[in-house]
């Protein structure tokens, strides 16, 4: 969020869970989709032209209590209810896909958004790509090639785990790693970057113009909070897996990754394929932003299910019959 929205929405945010402390699971499907618009718009870079990552935010724009918890769980399930009857009308529909690009700094919450807000979508309608260190099949394809055999279907949620971003932003910050790429030295110039927003930027337009539409998370935690996570995986057992002397040092580079992540939102945030921050200190809130955004996208789409036929629906009247006249 603008830090100068801050102070206003905070006070209508903390005067709105006064208000709905107790009615929130009272809203009609209709009324959760209009406050999801509403409230993700907050966080909606839209055109980038002008973006200032310092301009937003790393924590919630309220304050919660021990209090709110329950509040703040119950307003992430019933945002998740929404969302999965959304997405049950685009796989009927069958026209629309929803392409939601996660990128993040290590430990800013990335799987587990995705396993809480997608936690309720049907299976058979959403699939996660994750994207590590391409392979050297992948390395001597053009640096779209490994996203693009991943897009969903018409009728999917597609979500990316990291993406085609990684090569404006880790390669950015790791040039080491564009000169191991195998292009001509010819092409890499000192106008790369620019070039692959705007590769970007056209790849997008086309997915849009043919029916996928394109939205990105960018989960903006502090340095501060990743450290604290970091700790804890380092102390927690079952987390240790999740922890490498790579995160720690790529930590180094932050102001590095902040310039790349600064320059990638401003270069391919559009109207039509929107970067959304998310400010991630705190995971819950966050993934209430996120199912917020889903939401959003899909009800941009003015889904509905298929029409029958009146020669359908006189058929399936006669299999009814048929059915009930049976002994």
């Amino acid at each position: 969020m603008s830090k100068d929205k801050r102070e206003k929405n905070s006070s209508e945010e903390q005067s709105g869970q006064e208000t709905h402390r107790f009615d929130i699971s009272a809203l009609s499907k209709k009324e959760i989709i209009d406050r999801a618009r509403k409230f993700s718009k907050q966080y909606c870079v839209g055109n980038g032209a002008d973006f200032r990552l310092k301009d937003y935010d790393t924590k919630a724009g309220v304050e919660f209590s021990a209090e709110d918890k329950p509040l703040v769980k119950e307003a992430l399930e019933i945002g998740v209810e929404a969302l999965a009857a959304l997405q049950d009308i685009l796989y009927a529909q069958d026209r629309w896909s929803l392409l939601v690009i996660f990128q993040a700094m290590d430990a800013a919450g990335k799987d587990g958004a995705i396993k809480h807000v997608m936690s309720g979508v049907n299976p058979q309608g959403c699939q996660v790509s994750s994207f590590k260190s391409p392979s050297n099949e992948e390395l001597d394809h053009d640096f779209l090639w490994r996203c693009q055999k991943h897009l969903p279907e018409r009728g999917r949620i597609g979500i990316f785990n990291r993406s085609y971003y990684e090569e404006v932003l880790v390669v950015r910050v790791h040039e080491a790693i564009l000169r191991a790429q195998k292009l001509p030295e010819k092409l890499v110039t000192k106008d790369i970057w620019e070039e692959r927003f705007k590769d970007i930027r056209n790849f997008e337009k086309y997915l849009t113009r043919n029916g996928t539409i394109v939205i990105k998370i960018f989960l903006n935690v502090s340095k501060k909070e990743q450290k604290k996570r970091f700790i804890q995986r380092v102390d927690d057992p079952d987390k240790n897996w999740k922890f490498s002397a790579a995160d720690a040092k790529e930590r180094g580079y932050w102001k590095d990754y902040m310039y790349a992540y600064e320059e990638l939102i401003r270069n391919t945030s559009t109207e039509k394929s929107p970067w959304y921050i998310v400010p991630a200190d705190n995971k819950s809130f966050a993934r209430i932003v996120i199912a917020s955004a889903i939401i959003h996208a899909l009800d941009e789409m003015e889904l509905e299910y298929p029409k029958v036929s009146k020669e359908k629906l006189a058929e399936l009247h006669e299999i009814k019959a048929s059915l009930l006249a049976e002994e």
